[in-house]
């Protein structure tokens, strides 16, 4: 079976993992399309080759970088033809000019597809992006969605056909665990010395990671992180238009000394910054034209035994279950209860620490997304 996959987001190299546990499956020869570059206005991400073993990448130029309606792959026809695929896998919302592209081909050649969503929020689209939508639905074999709000929205929208809930990527736990904390000496060995005899709580280190946009509600932790009762500190990991903005509100909230903000880093390395903290928290605000669609980064810190806290946004409830603390959206109030819970009882984070890798390894790893994936590849074929 030769599979062909067109996606932007495989430049991320962690993400590369999935596609070589797709490889390693009985009977599958598979070869993926990424650009060099994705300009993503947020947060541009070149191409991190890490995961590359058992399959062919193809670096291709991509043409209107960083629109993300709007962009298409100048070579794709090319591509299609010389790989003449059984099944060309998508990895575009339904709306989106690239899709409609690869659809084209697809149907030219005549290969079977398989579209990815993320959408959770039922939208209608001006022309020419509904018709687009409409050919795409109407033409492909199979479409993947990455949470249950998604699938309600394509069946609301007319699409009768193969739908599995099959989240975009996972994590592998070999590479997603918790790393042991480097040992700090010289000065501090003198303190603990001195106060030896003190008893002492345990610094809660808390930590958020993603884009620093007003969506993502940082604000909110700002203001939760200043009320807490106890030894903490929070690390602010990511890049984006708000950075300046929530560095001044540190300072107005007099937390600036416990507030670090560090800028994004290779995906490769986020399994060490992860060990670092005990707490993650997601704090989305949803808005008329987006809500969390996963949050990624919920499955990583779990992975590697960090409790997660996450406003009760789209798709973050689903994604944390049972193993881990949510908080009503926009509710300050209530997110500093959660944080003050952990920061005083610590049978609970080591309980939902547990929980949390638990729910990784029967739900999130790279492998069983790939099987799961390729069962669809099988079916439709």
């Amino acid at each position: 079976m030769k599979v062909l996959m067109l996606s932007k987001a495989c430049v991320v190299g962690a993400y590369q993992k999935k596609l070589e546990e797709i490889a390693a499956l009985p009977d599958v020869q598979l070869t993926v399309v990424v650009p060099p570059l994705w300009a993503d206005p947020d947060a541009p991400t070149r191409l991190e080759k890490v995961y590359t073993e058992g399959y062919e990448l193809i670096v291709t130029d991509i043409a209107l970088n960083g629109h993300f309606h709007l962009h298409y792959y100048p070579n794709l026809k090319q591509i299609v033809r010389q790989v003449r695929p059984d099944i060309f896998h998508i990895d575009e919302e339904p709306y989106n000019l690239a899709t409609f592209q690869a659809m084209r081909l697809a149907q030219e050649v005549g290969v079977r597809s398989v579209i990815f969503s993320w959408q959770n929020m039922y939208k209608r689209y001006p022309p020419p992006f509904g018709l687009m939508e409409r050919y795409v639905l109407n033409h492909t074999q199979a479409l993947l969605v990455g949470n249950s709000e998604a699938a309600q929205v394509w069946r609301r929208k007319g699409y009768s056909g193969l739908m599995r809930l099959i989240p975009q990527f996972g994590v592998d736990p070999t590479i997603y665990f918790r790393h042991k904390r480097p040992t700090r000496r010289g000065r501090i060995s003198i303190f603990k010395y001195r106060t030896a005899n003190r008893p002492t709580q345990p610094t809660l280190v808390i930590g958020y990671v993603g884009r620093l946009v007003e969506e993502k509600g940082i604000e909110l932790l700002l203001m939760a992180v200043s009320q807490l009762a106890g030894p903490w500190t929070l690390q602010i990991l990511g890049n984006g238009p708000d950075k300046e903005r929530l560095e001044k509100m540190a300072h107005w909230l007099g937390i600036s000394p416990r507030v670090s903000f560090s800028p994004w880093m290779p995906s490769t390395h986020l399994p060490n910054y992860f060990s670092g903290l005990d707490v993650l928290v997601l704090p989305s605000l949803s808005r008329a034209n987006w809500k969390e669609q996963f949050g990624r980064v919920l499955i990583e810190a779990m992975a590697c035994d960090v409790v997660v806290v996450g406003a009760e946004s789209g798709a973050i409830p689903e994604v944390i279950g049972e193993a881990g603390l949510t908080f009503a959206e926009n509710d300050i109030e209530e997110l500093q209860d959660q944080l003050q819970l952990l920061l005083d009882d610590v049978d609970l984070r080591e309980k939902l620490r547990q929980r949390g890798r638990q729910r990784v390894h029967e739900n999130y790893t790279q492998a069983a997304i790939a099987q799961n994936t390729v069962n669809v590849y099988r079916e439709i074929l």
